[in-house]
Formats: structure tokens, sequence, C-alpha cells
């Protein structure tokens, strides 16, 4: 099957004074696939985001979307693309069926189009039983749930998503997850910003790593994993505080790379196999009992820390910021 790039992106850049945000990358999206764009707090993903959808002015480089030059033909352009930024756009006074259809009237929908649209999304959604209730009075949940929607209700080829789970619960998260997904098999090519690397590693089929306004890996989950699969992970959880045991671990296997995990967690790094009895002998040996002993698969999040040397500590701090309010 011959696979064609639906945006593309050449040197592009973005400067505010003496300041680069994002700093000449180039990168493409293939039609139908689901295109991750990771990065911590201020690595320019929003930045990039806002100038591929017209929010924010290029300074130079190129986009192409589905052909056309976005910078010669930027109305032609959005009218391809559907917008969900990490905030709501929607109107809190009108009710669910109101704001779907009022996006729609937006890009041209003549009125039976466009009702029969939001009423066939408010059911995909899940968001029937709301139809007709404020959009103000929707859980945040459900609030993002509606923005998807109103974004995809003119069919557009791409849809750009930035943050489509930030501060919203698990349940919610896990069903927009599933929409996502749901409308990718349908042949939406979907354009995702995420600071959760587990969840662009469950829902994409390539990522690209921005890191200063840098983009600094690409490619598909399989390609990037191979830097970490070569190493072996194994995880012993035991009875008792192991850091009591650390210098006799690494004086006992100085070939092995030790690291703790909380107060009893121990994981042995290396590039080769790692034998499981003579730990469980030495731990024998000190009168500690190992409850489990198991491989770790490497995760993408261990190829990120790799790749950008920003620590899992620190994105997780970010997350937690971001979930309670806090901004990019």
């Amino acid at each position: 099957m011959i696979k064609i790039n639906i945006l593309e992106a050449s040197s592009l850049t973005k400067k505010y004074g003496d300041f680069t945000a994002v700093n000449d990358i180039d990168f493409y999206v293939e039609d139908r696939e689901i295109f991750g764009f990771l990065g911590p707090n201020g690595a320019g993903k929003t930045t990039t985001i806002n100038m591929l959808t017209g929010l924010a002015g290029i300074t130079s480089g190129s986009v192409y979307l589905s052909g056309v030059n976005y910078t010669r033909e930027t109305k032609k352009a959005q009218r391809l693309m559907g917008i969900v930024p990490d905030e709501s756009n929607l109107y809190d006074e009108l009710d669910g069926f109101e704001n779907l259809t009022f996006c729609a009237a937006l890009y041209g929908m003549e009125k039976r189009k466009r009702e029969e649209r939001a009423g066939r999304l408010l059911q995909q959604f899940g968001l029937a039983e709301a139809a007709k209730r404020p959009f103000k009075s929707y859980s945040k949940g459900m609030k993002r749930k509606l923005t998807i929607a109103a974004g995809i209700i003119h069919e557009p080829k791409i849809l750009f998503l930035d943050e489509p789970t930030t501060g919203i619960d698990v349940a919610s998260a896990r069903q927009i997850r599933k929409l996502i997904l749901d409308l990718n098999q349908k042949g939406t090519t979907i354009f995702l910003t995420t600071h959760y690397i587990e969840e662009a590693e469950r829902l994409c089929h390539r990522v690209a790593f921005i890191v200063d306004g840098k983009i600094v890996r690409i490619g598909t989950i399989a390609e990037l994993m191979k830097e970490v699969q070569q190493e072996t992970i194994v995880q012993f959880t035991l009875d008792g505080d192991i850091s009591q045991l650390m210098q006799a671990v690494t004086d006992q296997f100085p070939n092995f790379t030790t690291e703790i995990l909380g107060e009893n967690m121990l994981r042995i790094h290396s590039t080769s196999l790692i034998p499981l009895m003579p730990f469980m002998k030495f731990f024998e040996e000190n009168n500690r009992v190992v409850f489990e002993a198991k491989m770790i698969r490497p995760s993408l999040e261990e190829v990120f820390v790799k790749v950008t040397g920003i620590e899992l500590g620190k994105m997780k701090k970010e997350k937690e910021k971001k979930g309670a309010g806090g901004k990019k």
C-alpha cells in the first residue's frame, strides 16, 4: 500500500522577539495515522500545534496540508482540519446540541445535515441524554468529549488534539482514548500532543520527541523501542528496606546496574541476560524473602528519558501541575 503524507512541515520556526519557541523542525504525518507529539511543558508542543492550525503565525518554514500550501491558502487548509484545544472553546450558555449545530454552521453545513450530524455524534459520544443540557453543567470529561465532537462535526481530514486527557478523571480519560482509536479506525488522521508518554505508546503509530523547540527523535513505536530493548531489566520485591543491602549488592554484582524503587523494590539492569539464581541465593544468605522477581518490559517512557535526559519525576510533577490547572 502506498503511504500518503497528509501533512508536511518543513523548517518550521516560531520566534517571539529574541526567543525561539520552535526551532527549524521537519516532520510529516501520514494519512490515517495517529501521530504523537511528545515533550515536557514549555517544549514547543502547543506553539507547534498553534502554527499548524492557524492560531499562531509562522516565522519561517512551510506547511502543506493535503497538498494545500498553508501559508498561501490558510482558509482553504483550515477547512480540512478539526481542532480540539486543551481548554474548551464551546459556549457555556448553549446546550450540547446547539453547540454542535453552531459549529457546523460555521463550516457552511446546511441545517438538516448539521442537525443530523450533531445527533449522530451525540449518540456516538454517549452524550445523547445531555443533548439539551447547558454546556456549563457538563463534567470535565463530558466537556472534553463534546469539544472533540465539535472538532469533527464537518468530517475533517485531520484532527488536532491538544492534551485531550489532561485534567479529567480516569474513567473519562479511558473513554476519550477509545474515541480516539474509533475515530482513527474510521479513517480520521490524528495529530496528538501530550506529555502523558504512556498514552502515546498506547495510541500512536509514530511519535516525535520535542525538547526546547527542537525535535530530538522521531519514529514508529517499534523503532524507538529498539533503543532500550537491548537492555534486560529484572525487578525484585523483597521484605524490608532494601537500601541497607545496596552496597553489598553492588559489591557482589559489579557488572550490573542497580536501582532502588521504593524501600523494598530493586531493579537490576544489564545489556546481557540476568541470571536469577545468584540473586536469589544472595538474598537468602542475607535473610531477605523475595516476594516477586519479574522481567520488566522497557517502555516508551524509558526511551524518552534516554533520548532527552529528562527524568520521570519531572514529567510526573508536570502532569500533576497541569492536572491541577497549571499552564504549559
